[in-house]
């Protein structure tokens, strides 16, 4: 009933447009005095009999699509109509699987993004545990409180908190963005001041070779946490004390390149193309157990959305390296305010 219903109310218009027609053909005989009365009877029936035969057809034939939209769908595979027959039935199916596989495109995305995310909520607290194990232990001990020892895991715990704030705000990080022209000297030399203490707990001491008035086109706030990432992650796994760390700018053909180079224990060839994927963290994380496997995923992301491709180089046992391409760099006057030197890196140790 609910078909017939629905059929009727998609050619309601139709139908009346019939009638006025056959209105039309009445008025028509009744000004020719109606001198063919059994001629006008006649048409009257037929259009009346064709209509409702073509009405009838119709149905049969929407019969099957009308059954198909009124049922009430369980899942979203229900939404794929079979068994179509005019073309506008073909055309709306067409553009119903279009509307489909754009629901599970985005459905998917949700989901791996939502996965990703508790993986790593879960993955951080439990590393999260150990720093705040051994600052209980520090603090159960008797006599003189290692304040040093206790300043270390703490900023494990804020390294750790840093990572989840970043890794939240990838998700909305269009709405973040913000293109500066900036000083690639200065901001480098604020990063490596900012992990200052870090150097000077694994004894890792940075060189900064890079041209004053070299400016690029980036995201300052994004940028410190790329080349945050990339200093962590060296001093991290340099085990050696009385290392080094390169920080240098070259021109090369595409434009200015900025490399970070440490002399650690370097990357195992069969784990090179895989630092970048999410939560992977390959023979050195387990080294150490410190690593979640986020930080080099995140920052291929960040250089990815602004336009900086990413290079990584390695060889077991001499060290890596990291190169980022400003393509957009020139050499001239920086913004007064990022060109604001804050001293050479040894100097700052």
């Amino acid at each position: 009933m609910k078909q017939i219903v629905l059929f009727l109310r998609e050619h309601l218009s139709w139908v009346i447009f019939e009638m006025l027609l056959v209105t039309f053909i009445l008025v028509l005989y009744w000004l020719d005095g109606f001198r063919g009365l059994n001629t006008a009877i006649y048409s009257i029936i037929m259009s009346l009999l064709l209509t409702a035969g073509f009405l009838v057809g119709k149905f049969i034939t929407r019969r099957s699509y009308y059954a198909a939209i009124l049922h009430k769908p369980e899942k979203m595979e229900d939404a794929l109509i079979r068994n179509v027959q005019t073309t506008e039935q073909r055309q709306s199916t067409k553009f119903m699987r279009a509307l489909y596989g754009l629901y599970q495109s985005e459905v998917q995305s949700l989901y791996a993004s939502q996965h990703r995310q508790l993986q790593f909520v879960n993955q951080w607290v439990h590393q999260m545990k150990t720093p705040i194990s051994v600052i209980n232990l520090l603090l159960q001990e008797d006599g003189e409180l290692d304040k040093r020892s206790i300043r270390e895991e703490v900023d494990k715990i804020q390294r750790g908190l840093d990572v989840v704030l970043v890794n939240a705000r990838l998700e909305t990080f269009e709405e973040d963005m913000q293109i500066e022209r900036v000083g690639l000297k200065s901001l480098v030399q604020q990063i490596v001041t900012e992990h200052k203490r870090l150097f000077i707990t694994n004894g890792v001491f940075p060189v900064i070779s890079i041209d004053e008035s070299l400016v690029v086109a980036t995201d300052p706030k994004w940028m410190k946490v790329v080349i945050g990432q990339f200093i962590t992650n060296a001093v991290k796994y340099t085990f050696e004390k009385g290392k080094r760390l390169y920080l240098t700018a070259e021109q090369n053909a595409k434009g200015f390149e900025l490399t970070i180079r440490d002399e650690g224990v370097g990357i195992p060839a069969s784990d090179l193309k895989r630092v970048t994927k999410a939560f992977f963290t390959g023979e050195n994380g387990r080294l150490t157990g410190e690593s979640t496997g986020m930080g080099l995923y995140i920052a291929d992301e960040v250089c990815s959305r602004l336009g900086h491709p990413m290079k990584i180089e390695s060889e077991v046992g001499q060290g890596t390296s990291v190169k980022i391409l400003f393509t957009n760099g020139e050499i001239g006057e920086s913004d007064e305010e990022l060109d604001r030197a804050i001293g050479s890196s040894d100097e700052d140790l």
